[in-house]
């Protein structure tokens, strides 16, 4: 028997969407014109989400970036010692990077495997239990009109074609697309660095001024102003239609962690 019923239900997708209602899949083959048994068959794919997944594994890793580090040095630079800042400042860096790098590669690395995973389980049923796998379909097309007879000839072609009927139902029963095998090595790199360069903004004027509330002042000026326009860009990049809300609340959040840490050293320390 399948095995579907312990997943959790997919809801059938709004008309409207797509030219089907169907999700989205990341790589969209259309057709233009009718098909005749002498057409060669043109396809365009189009790729959505590449761009997309690396301005979020940016945004991932600078909004931590800016924040963590800011927040540390912050902190203490209520000890007054500017070398301590800048030295304890750069082991957080390092270590930071390296942990958000190999979160996210961890993370693009268990995506695949679920998607490893459900295709192998994909694959089982369609040998074991074909009739349920095409009644599915039927249900998938279903609050379009369409009826088993509707969709008899389809039906055909994807019983004929196990690995079709597999991607087929990958797509649009799972909503899954496979993940390219090198991206979650991509969103390592691009969080790690990405996490990097924005620590390394507030620490800049620790390694500059000797003095330590000087250094304090000047982070605090140039971290909160990396914050709004970060804020800025990421509302942009994701089309938030609030960027000032967006720019402000990423400079409360930030400055909010400064004073938090800069208050707790203080009393820790006096």
């Amino acid at each position: 028997m399948s095995d579907h019923h312990e997943r959790t239900p997919l809801k059938a997708a709004e008309p409207g969407n797509s030219p089907l209602g169907l999700p989205h899949s990341n790589s969209v083959e259309r057709f233009s014109g009718p098909r005749t048994s002498g057409d060669t068959v043109i396809t365009h794919a189009e790729k959505h989400t590449d761009g997309a997944d690396f301005v979020r594994d940016a945004i991932l890793g600078l909004s931590d970036g800016l924040t963590v580090p800011f927040a540390l040095a912050a902190g203490l630079s209520s000890l007054d010692n500017t070398a301590l800042v800048v030295t304890a400042g750069l082991a957080e860096l390092v270590a930071g990077a390296i942990s958000m790098g190999l979160g996210g590669y961890l993370a693009g690395k268990s995506e695949i495997d679920h998607y490893d995973s459900e295709k192998k389980r994909e694959y089982q049923e369609v040998q074991d239990v074909p009739e349920e796998e095409e009644q599915e379909v039927v249900d998938i097309f279903a609050p379009y009109g369409l009826t088993r007879e509707d969709l008899s000839p389809m039906l055909i072609r994807l019983r004929s074609d196990p690995d079709k009927f597999v991607d087929f139902m990958m797509k649009f029963e799972l909503c899954l697309e496979k993940p390219s095998e090198y991206r979650s090595l991509v969103s390592g790199i691009t969080i790690g660095i990405s996490y990097f360069v924005g620590g390394i903004v507030p620490l800049i004027p620790y390694m500059i001024f000797p003095a330590a509330r000087t250094a304090l002042t000047v982070s605090v000026a140039v971290t909160l102003l990396a914050l709004m326009l970060f804020g800025i860009v990421k509302a942009r990049a994701i089309g938030q239609s609030g960027v000032f809300k967006s720019a402000c609340q990423t400079m409360l959040i930030g400055a909010a962690a400064a004073a938090a840490s800069y208050a707790l050293v203080f009393l820790f320390n006096k």
